[in-house]
């Protein structure tokens, strides 16, 4: 473990009873002392707080920024304004995702990225590498920033007692610069749980001050109060709400038409890498589709099991696991556009047995809209 990489936060995840592994390269707290599903369904019902400045963060300025990013992205960063954000893809020549992330507008000449924590250096590469003779600066400041989720229905009136910025006019995918407990930070409202909330960038020496005072205005400690949550709630959450997963849902031989993202994969803005794969892809037809599940029999498909329809392997499982707030097992998993039908019957391989499950409409879970 000495050899893995570690936030600001570490040591606090270990005075909380964390239990600590391995994900990505990076010690990271897969849970805490109350449990996954405890933290699941604090996350649900009131907020849960989450560690991810393991996240890497690119800056991208100059006046060349947006025409850059939008050659390498499969969204439409010409559509952006100033403070808001949108969901993305870094797409290959043959239109597969190089990476998911976040393209955050600042100005005409600023953007920030946010890409996974696992794949930030190739990222890094990667995009360096697409670099041609356009006027600006990439700075890679990954180390720099902490990266704290509070999520859930509390989420806002937790963060507000924090900061004299007005949360409730931060629109979903919007964002602003503020203070948080009187730190300089950007305040976004997104999240990975399905759930309302906010994502907290700020210098990474200030990560326990603001992890801390979190947790005491969202009083943790009582039942109903905040809780830490690690990355085992976190999975589970965003599949609950059918959230994508790099090296799951999406990978280099996968594209986003298969994984659903075409609502991100804006193929009329003009060139951006990979568009004529994913056009040519479009036109002829897909010929696999992602799709959620959920099991018939009692038991539980995991990542990887095999997919079966009359007895032949058809598709395999992206993600699976119990849905602590459904009480269902459900999943994601590849299948033939001909059998990519709600209600299709499947029968997925759990050790050696062939389960019944059957084809459902995603989001598993959608959060009632206070």
């Amino acid at each position: 473990m000495e050899n893995l990489k570690k936030t600001s936060l570490n040591k606090v995840h270990r005075e909380l009873g964390g239990k600590m592994v391995d994900f990505g390269g990076w010690h990271m707290p897969v849970q805490y002392t109350a449990g996954v599903i405890e933290e699941h369904l604090r996350t649900r019902n009131a907020a849960g707080l989450f560690d991810v400045s393991h996240m890497g963060e690119i800056w991208v300025e100059g006046v060349d920024a947006i025409e850059f990013v939008n050659r390498i992205t499969s969204n439409d960063v010409t559509k952006l304004v100033d403070g808001q954000a949108h969901y993305s893809a870094f797409t290959n020549e043959k239109g597969g995702v190089v990476d998911d992330l976040l393209v955050y507008r600042f100005f005409e000449d600023k953007l920030l990225l946010v890409v996974n924590a696992g794949t930030t250096e190739k990222d890094w590469d990667w995009i360096t590498s697409h670099k041609k003779d356009e006027q600006m600066t990439l700075t890679n400041v990954s180390a720099d920033y902490c990266q704290i989720a509070v999520q859930g229905p509390d989420a806002v009136g937790i963060l507000q007692q924090l900061t004299e910025t007005k949360l409730d006019e931060i629109k979903y995918y919007w964002f602003t610069t503020g203070r948080v407990d009187d730190v300089e930070a950007i305040i976004s409202r997104t999240g990975y749980t399905g759930e309302d909330g906010f994502e907290i960038y700020a210098d990474a020496g200030f990560a326990e001050q603001i992890w801390n005072k979190l947790l005491d205005v969202g009083k943790y400690g009582q039942d109903t109060g905040i809780l830490p949550a690690g990355l085992a709630a976190r999975n589970t959450l965003r599949l609950e709400s059918a959230m994508s997963l790099y090296g799951h849902e999406l990978g280099d031989d996968i594209t986003p038409l298969e994984a659903g993202l075409g609502w991100i994969t804006k193929l009329q803005k003009g060139p951006f890498i990979g568009r004529d794969a994913i056009a040519e892809q479009k036109e002829k037809g897909l010929k696999r589709k992602l799709v959620g599940f959920e099991m018939v029999d009692k038991g539980i498909a995991r990542d990887d099991f095999d997919v079966y329809i009359n007895d032949k392997k058809v598709g395999y499982v992206t993600s699976g696991s119990p849905a602590p707030f459904l009480k269902k097992n459900i999943g994601l998993a590849f299948l033939p556009v001909e059998f990519a039908n709600i209600g299709q019957e499947i029968k997925i391989d759990v050790r050696g047995k062939h389960l019944a499950a059957k084809v459902v409409q995603t989001p598993f879970y959608k959060r009632n809209k206070r």
